[in-house]
Formats: structure tokens, sequence, C-alpha cells
């Protein structure tokens, strides 16, 4: 027995016209854009943990659209055209997050991003470098800045770091406060006539003639006329035919540091390091190549191997010299698969998925809930 009363029944348990799994920046922003849509609908999220756990309060705050080296490394999955149109898709999502919040509410601070590369990579920094006019033109039709990339002086933007044999600089890309952010468009969703019930684990789904049947941990059925599936990281829970695996990404950052030169984001490794400052800080996160099978799981935490990885990366290169302490270490869970393209389909009349953001979630999150919430709205056959 779930234990139900007559008012939570009533109240709570719908049928909904909408109901959304995932209160990350995918299911808030499809909220958010159905409202909009039909003022008068009415709107359910359901998330797993008391806030947004997955990525969306995990991710280390990087308003980015790929560096070269992991443009160089989508293009061996990927055509020419997927390549750059999902660019242009993290763009269009990253100034749809700004146009929805504002700058202020997502704490965005332009100081652009770097790739760096580390003594013993010469011949992969030459060969990224000869790459950057072929990129600049085809971007050139896609984003409105000018070169987007560009090699610059280890000595004028090492900012401190020690061992490093080139850079290449990113136009365009800036930081944000994830918290500031979520928090923001939580409130921006609830204003709009959003219910969201936190701490619910959905462990099932079926149709029902018309509706959609959600089955709980704790054993409650919620009823919604059609489902929007946006758990990302989590969605081979309940659809595991989807080719979306999850992917742990382990994070720290260090308390604060005296007289600190790093600014701006920086990416390392094909994109599998990054790092920033916030504030006087520095946050660190990455490592998940280094062990792709443990790291493909769906429990938080954090490994010795990739956090004794970490540490050294600040020691040897990002804080040579400088004594420095961790505050805080987490984790986070993202949607991944064999290629970077998000999945966002019907997968049932009712019942529709937009899923595996690819480490991109804050870049093309407001763009999926978007879509998501058009395709929601047109009547499944």
């Amino acid at each position: 027995m779930n234990n139900i009363s007559f008012w939570e029944k009533e109240s709570f348990l719908g049928p909904y016209d909408f109901v959304i799994l995932g209160g990350g920046i995918v299911g808030l922003s499809t909220a958010l854009h159905l409202k909009k849509q039909q003022p008068e609908a009415s709107v359910l999220v359901l998330e797993r943990g008391t806030f947004p756990s997955g990525a969306s309060t995990k991710n280390a705050g990087f308003a980015c659209f790929g560096s070269p080296t992991e443009l160089l490394d989508d293009l061996t999955k990927m055509s020419t055209e997927q390549v750059y149109g999902l660019v242009q898709k993290r763009y269009r999502g990253l100034q749809l997050l700004q146009e929805t919040l504002g700058p202020e509410a997502i704490g965005l601070e332009p100081q652009g991003g770097y790739e760096v590369f580390r003594i013993g990579q010469e011949n992969h920094f030459l060969n990224t470098v000869q790459s950057l006019p072929e990129f600049n033109t085809a971007l050139r039709e896609i984003l409105p800045f000018s070169p987007v990339f560009r090699e610059v002086s280890v000595e004028d933007y090492g900012f401190g770091m020690q061992g490093l044999c080139g850079i290449i600089r990113i136009e365009g890309e800036a930081q944000i406060h994830t918290g500031k952010m979520m928090k923001a468009l939580w409130q921006k969703v609830l204003k709009a006539g959003v219910m969201i019930l936190s701490g619910v684990c959905v462990t099932g789904f079926h149709e029902e003639g018309q509706q959609v049947s959600i089955q709980t941990l704790d054993h409650t059925n919620i009823l919604g006329r059609k489902l929007c599936i946006t758990m990302n990281g989590f969605t081979q829970s309940l659809i595991p035919e989807l080719p979306v695996k999850p992917g742990r990404a382990q994070v720290l950052i260090t308390k604060p540091i005296e007289s600190l030169k790093l600014r701006g984001s920086f990416h390392y490794d094909a994109g599998y390091y990054y790092f920033r400052n916030v504030g006087n800080r520095i946050l660190l996160g990455g490592g998940r190549n280094l062990d792709f099978a443990g790291e493909e799981t769906m429990e938080m935490g954090n490994t010795p191997k990739i956090m004794d990885s970490l540490h050294l990366l600040l020691q040897e290169m990002i804080l040579p010299g400088v004594l420095f302490e961790e505050d805080i270490r987490w984790s986070g869970i993202m949607g991944v698969g064999p290629e970077k393209n998000y999945i966002l389909e019907r997968i049932s009349p009712n019942v529709c998925v937009g899923v595996r953001m690819g480490g991109m979630g804050v870049a093309l999150g407001s763009l999926v809930g978007l879509e998501l919430s058009e395709l929601a709205l047109i009547s499944g056959n």
C-alpha cells in the first residue's frame, strides 16, 4: 500500500496535460516552453533528487561550443555537416539560455576560452594549428565572431602554468555560475505555473489509451496526457534500448588561492580535462578517459585513480609551486553515446524523449527543451 490520501490523489497525481521526467536544464526548459505555448496546460516536472542532480547542478559551468581538438575528434565519427551543425546548435542554445534568464541571473563571465597542449604533444599541437584556418572559415558562417580559434603565445596566455608547448585561444567562450542558473530557471518555471515534485524516483511507465501512467519507487501512479523524458544520463534505467549511456564526470574545487593568475575556461586532452577559475579558486574536472568502463555508471562518487590524476595535474601543470588545498569533491552523470548528436524523438504516440547531451548540457539544454516542447505539442499517431 502506498498510503495515498484523498487530498494527495486530488491535488498531485493528475491527470496532467504534460509530465516531464527530469528537472535539469532540458526538463525545466521543456516545461517553460510548454507553458509559453499553452498557458492553460497543466505541467508537472518530476525530479529524482532534492535538486537537479544528474549533471545540471554538477557541471563545471562552461558556456562553450567545442574546442579544436574536440571538433577534430568529432570529424572522425560524424560528417562535416553534422559537426558544424552541432556547433551552431550549441551556440543557439547558449543564446537562448541568455535570452531566457539574462546574463546576470546565470553569472555570465565572457572571459574567453583556451585549449592547452603540454610538452610532448608538439606534433598534436602543430596538427591542430594547421586545422584552424579551415575551422575558422567554416565557423564564420555560424558564429558572430572571427577568427574563432587562434594560436597565442604561452608567455602571454600561460597564466602561470608550467610545461606547456602551445595554447589556442577560443573566442566567444564564457563561464556561468551553474547554481545561479538553475535557481533562476527553477524560479521562472514555478512562476509560470509549473508544478515540481522533487525526490521522485520513476521506475516505469505505460500508456493507457490516451494517457500515460508513470510508476514511482513508492508505488505511486501519476497520470499524464503526454510524457517527456529528459533524464539524460539516467535514461537507460527506463529505456535501455536507446543508444545513451551514463558517463560519470568527477570534479574538484580548491579553496581560495591568493593572487591567482588563471582566468578563463580551459580545455586539455581533447576536452577530457577541463578547468577554470571560480573567483580565486580553481575548478578542475575530467579524467573519464582513464577508465571509460568504470565511469559508465549511474552511481555518484569519486575514485582514487581519477581524483589523483586531477590533483597531479593541478600540482604539475596548473598551479606549479603554489600551495593549494582542495575544498570540495563531487561527481555528475552525463548522457553519452556513440556520437555527439542528441536524441530527440517520439518513441510512442504519447511519449517523447530529449536526451544525450554528450557533456554539453549547458550549451544544448535550452534548445533541446524548446524542440522537445514543440514535438510534444504535435499529436502522435
